[in-house]
């Protein structure tokens, strides 16, 4: 058995959707597709994907227009999660799992650390604890964690880490730590597995024509348990499929 996952920051579902959304879940063709920052409560998610004719699942915040996740499946999941069951981090729509009959597939959007840094102590406890969900998830069966983690985990993985680091969310030590932990606890990061010196990018400003510039960053991840690295045929990134600041990233898996 052959799976194709996605995963797809789209920066709005609602905004997307007007830039041929539907057209592009056709092309990317996934088995799975695993979408953050829907900006939308599920309402009105439903309202976009239910002209996909695909079995689909949200999770939106409680705050309008902000947040929440989606993932599109032809198959259809065992069970489906929303959140991690901590009161403090379940109020955004971030985290959506599904069970498989190999995995958990978690589908994750990150809390960003915000402009001056104001939500760093906060992102430090969300990895925390976050790490701590998928590790319980793990005694059960392997995890696939795909979505946006809002760091960039190495110089390799931005344009100019010396002038970000410690300075810009996504790019200071304590981020980058949380992202190390992960890593150091029984997961790998597929792309960076397979593609160990691989310049890539999933996520370029609106600025300055950055994604034109290539002045990007990576920090759209597929992350597995260990048991299941080897499943991993494929890391990708396409940089191609235009509609949000993201680009899809995704990989394929055998069992």
């Amino acid at each position: 058995m052959t799976l194709k996952l996605i995963s797809w920051n789209v920066n709005g579902i609602r905004a997307i959707e007007k830039k041929g959304f539907l057209d592009k879940i056709n092309e990317l063709n996934a088995d799975t597709l695993c979408l953050q920052e829907t900006k939308a409560q599920d309402d009105q998610v439903a309202e976009v994907l239910n002209q996909s004719n695909l079995p689909f699942y949200c999770n939106s915040a409680d705050r309008k227009g902000y947040s929440g996740t989606a993932i599109i499946t032809k198959q259809n999941p065992i069970k489906v999660e929303r959140d991690m069951g901590i009161e403090v981090h379940d109020l955004e729509g971030r985290v959506l799992a599904a069970e498989y009959e190999h995995f958990y597939l978690v589908n994750v959007y990150v809390p960003n650390s915000g402009s001056e840094l104001a939500r760093l102590d906060y992102r430090s406890q969300w990895d925390a604890d976050f790490m701590a969900y998928l590790k319980n998830l793990e005694k059960t069966k392997p995890v696939v964690l795909c979505g946006d983690l809002n760091v960039a985990h190495q110089p390799i993985d931005l344009a100019h880490p010396k002038s970000n680091y410690n300075k810009t969310a996504g790019y200071t030590q304590v981020e980058i730590d949380g992202i190390s932990n992960l890593l150091n606890n029984g997961f790998t990061d597929t792309f960076r597995h397979l593609h160990p010196d691989k310049v890539a990018y999933s996520w370029w400003s609106y600025r300055f024509n950055a994604r034109v510039k290539n002045v990007g960053w990576r920090i759209d991840y597929f992350l597995v348990s260990h048991s299941i690295k080897d499943n991993v045929k494929e890391a990708f990134i396409l940089p191609e499929m235009i509609g949000s600041d993201h680009c899809p990233v995704g990989i394929t898996l055998e069992f």
